[in-house]
């Protein structure tokens, strides 16, 4: 299914400093390894790119064979056991974790935006685009404390102006602190991110589950108006 490798999701207020003053690019990762591949030319480049590629697929493929996952994104239980499955794929494969995944997309579409008004405008567009909600409005208060900073130097803040990005990152922290995040507790904060992205991850299967069992419905005709299928019966391994 593809949403099993879909996900973008991150709170705003935790990545937002760490990328703010970071103008360089990551490149954009996908299945791609932690490992810098050595230089090659042309078909050997190709081949060794493609196998790779295979066996990160192959390897993933046969870890979600072995487990049993109930689509049930409403079920804490369900949703944990999907985000410990992912982790598994994740280090098994030697693939990127969804925050890693984040800051670089987010370095990506931010590489050469020279303004902090710019930038904070660029990571509410990923934001919304990702499906990511802002439920504590950090963005809000991100951008008072631009407003508050500018007003100050009564000019636009520039990325590379690193005395006065000094000064947004003073504001930045105090805002963290008012929403009650200190670096101690990043860890923690990153596993309820993988849990708040299981479960989206979990709903999206879900949609693409209902919307496979409604068009066999449909072509199936009369039929099969009386069967009804709880998606969490289903056993994804039946699909792989």
């Amino acid at each position: 299914m593809a949403s099993l490798a879909r996900a973008l999701r991150r709170p705003i207020s935790a990545i937002s400093g760490q990328t703010l003053f970071e103008g360089r690019s990551m490149g954009t990762v996908h299945f791609s390894s932690k490992a810098p591949m050595p230089p090659l030319k042309g078909d050997e480049f190709l081949k060794n790119a493609f196998f790779e590629v295979k066996k990160k697929f192959e390897t993933a493929l046969g870890i979600l064979r072995k487990e049993k996952i109930t689509i049930d994104p409403d079920d804490p239980k369900a949703v944990s056991h999907y985000a410990q499955v992912m982790k598994t794929v994740r280090e098994k494969a030697g693939l990127y974790s969804e925050s890693q995944r984040i800051n670089n997309t987010i370095r990506d579409f931010t590489e050469g935006i020279p303004d902090a008004r710019s930038y904070l405008e660029k990571l509410s567009e990923i934001r919304v685009k990702s499906g990511i909600k802002d439920e504590i409005g950090a963005e809000k208060m991100m951008m008072e404390a631009l407003e508050k900073v500018e007003k100050q130097l009564k000019k636009p803040l520039m990325r590379s102006d690193k005395r006065s990005m000094t000064l947004l990152q003073a504001e930045f922290d105090v805002i963290n602190k008012k929403l009650g995040i200190r670096k101690e507790d990043l860890p923690k904060l990153e596993e309820k991110v993988e849990l708040d992205i299981a479960k989206v991850q979990l709903e999206e299967i879900k949609k693409d589950a209902e919307d496979a069992i409604e068009t066999h419905k449909k072509r199936q005709g009369a039929k099969a108006e009386d069967i009804e299928v709880d998606v969490k019966s289903l056993d994804m391994r039946n699909f792989l």
